[in-house]
């Protein structure tokens, strides 16, 4: 198959931010490669919405992204359904404690494999193509990558590399390719609801200077900034965060 819309790759695509910066891309007339690993159902209900929306716009492919095989078929199967790709957004991540004393070495692996070695080597992968297209890669960072979280030290170390790997694909891969990246603040609480009481929410929202969290539309909105609206920004990592990092 061809077309001529513009290819995005978004990694852990099926639900939360994921799924909401694909339907954001996808009303902004981008075809959608859906990536996930477990979320299958999901995967599929939302590339069905989105292909009745506009026929042919979007597919699901599984990968484990700790997997370099797997993650090899996930650039090759992005690339040869429409014969392009023009955007990767490195979205998926791994979050969770993992405090001094307790920290295993496949905690460490799965926090480091998936926000920052994935990132890292399907960028690797897909810059030929991305260069070919005069693309862009966005990787999903964090505000804590800077300012460290209680008891995440493994995480913040991964978002850490993420920044500078961002910071080195975009002087690496200019001028075909820019790279930027995007660092939430509190957008989604975490899944795991018993690691965060209404205290600790009450704490954080009274840190942030607009008074309230943010919502996945914000990230997807400076998604599609950076892909469609912003050609001379590149190397830069913009804080989605209310002003908390100002704290």
């Amino acid at each position: 198959m061809s077309t001529n819309h513009p290819v995005a790759v978004i990694t852990g695509a099926a639900r939360r931010i994921g799924a909401r910066i694909a339907t954001t891309l996808h009303s902004a007339d981008f075809n959608i490669v859906l990536h996930y690993r477990n979320s299958a159902a999901q995967a599929q209900q939302l590339a069905a919405q989105l292909n009745q929306r506009r026929r042919d716009s979007a597919i699901c492919v599984a990968a484990d992204l700790g997997q370099l095989q797997q993650l090899q078929q996930l650039a090759e199967q992005s690339r040869a359904h429409w014969g392009r790709v023009d955007a990767l957004i490195n979205n998926a991540s791994s979050f969770y404690p993992t405090p001094i004393g307790t920290a295993s070495e496949q905690q460490w692996d799965d926090l480091l494999g998936s926000n920052l070695k994935a990132p890292f080597f399907l960028s690797q992968m897909l810059a030929p193509e991305l260069a070919r297209q005069r693309g862009a890669i966005i990787n999903i960072a964090d505000i804590h990558a800077s300012k460290p979280l209680a008891r995440h030290t493994v995480y913040c170390i991964a978002k850490a590399g993420n920044i500078m790997l961002t910071q080195s694909l975009a002087k690496e891969l200019a001028p075909e390719v820019r790279v930027n990246g995007i660092a939430p603040g509190a957008i989604l609480w975490p899944e795991q609801a018993a690691e965060l009481s209404e205290d600790s929410k009450r704490n954080i929202l009274e840190q942030i200077p607009l008074s309230r969290a943010g919502e996945p539309r914000d990230i997807a909105d400076t998604a599609l900034f950076l892909l469609a609206r912003a050609p001379y920004v590149s190397g830069q990592i913009i804080a989605v965060d209310g002003g908390r990092s100002l704290n």
